[in-house]
């Protein structure tokens, strides 16, 4: 009778390894401090590394008391899942695998587990159950860590991809009044919509009258690029600048007027030189011609 009264007020083995993970959190902290994915992290201040686990530790006891051991999606994990972003990001910089890293999270449970074998006043049934119940909530913390890396790792290289098409998408001033954006490589919708901002953005900080979309370098256009780049040319224009597209090459022009798409509102020329003796000439700028100039003086 004992026995049922006893099992009757005990709770859930992950329950009570939530109990015990909130009761030992201070001492699985410490310990973590000196595993590796923590070492290595934090390596100016062991403090801010044992806050850091105080707060997982935390975490996994919310998860357990919350009997969501499995569950990747439980509420326990939102509180620590920017921590541990920042750590698989930070040991990602420094050259660790993503196997490595899930090596490193698998460490964590050997000094809980140690902590979790020594507690009293359980029958070895309950410490098996606790022990299977501690594995099942470490192995979702390591997913939830492998998931963030992965994460973490798609971000870090949209913004690279997105660094690069910024360095790949220059802006130039040519004149006094007059920017152009050189394109070489392939147009896509990624990078022609950072050439649209790029060259908007030039047009205020440069108060240009003419913007310059020079084409030679592009080796295809299709519909969608045209459609780009007809907007590119009405933004500018909205924003008090006129948009000249140079370096329509033969192919790129069959191309344009087989897809049926109507450049007739866009200034076009055939070089970058002819688009920028237009923008001058349109400023009243004189354009000299050194050979003829030469030419006449003999």
């Amino acid at each position: 009778m004992a026995d049922h009264e006893a099992a009757a007020h005990r709770g859930s083995p992950a329950q009570d390894v939530g109990d015990f993970l909130q009761r030992r959190r201070e001492q699985i902290a410490q310990r973590w401090a000196d595993e590796a994915l923590f070492r290595t992290v934090f390596t100016v201040s062991r403090d801010e590394a044992v806050e850091a686990g105080r707060a997982v530790v935390e975490a996994l006891a919310a998860v357990a008391a919350a009997d969501r051991t499995e569950d990747l999606g439980a509420p326990g994990f939102s509180a620590v899942r920017e921590q541990l972003g920042r750590m698989a990001a930070s040991r990602a910089r420094s050259g660790a695998t993503s196997v490595q890293i899930a090596h490193e999270v698998a460490a964590l449970r050997p000094p809980v587990s140690e902590l979790l074998a020594a507690e009293s006043g359980a029958t070895p049934a309950q410490a098996e159950e606790r022990a299977v119940t501690l594995t099942a909530l470490l192995g979702t913390l390591r997913l939830v860590v492998l998931e963030t890396t992965l994460s973490e790792g798609q971000e870090l290289i949209d913004r690279q991809r997105l660094q690069l098409l910024e360095v790949a998408t220059p802006v130039i001033k040519l004149w006094t009044g007059v920017v152009a954006v050189p394109l070489i490589g392939t147009l896509d919708s990624a990078r022609s919509q950072v050439v649209m901002e790029s060259l908007l953005e030039a047009v205020v900080t440069q108060q240009a009258r003419f913007a310059i979309l020079d084409i030679t370098g592009v080796p295809t256009v299709d519909s969608l690029v045209a459609q780009h780049l007809m907007k590119t040319v009405a933004a500018a224009r909205l924003m008090g600048a006129e948009c000249i597209v140079s370096g329509i090459r033969p192919a790129i022009a069959q191309t344009i007027v087989h897809l049926g798409i109507d450049l007739g509102s866009v200034l076009t020329r055939a070089t970058l030189a002819d688009a920028l003796a237009y923008a001058l000439h349109q400023q009243g700028s004189v354009i000299v011609d050194q050979v003829r100039t030469g030419a006449s003086a003999q």
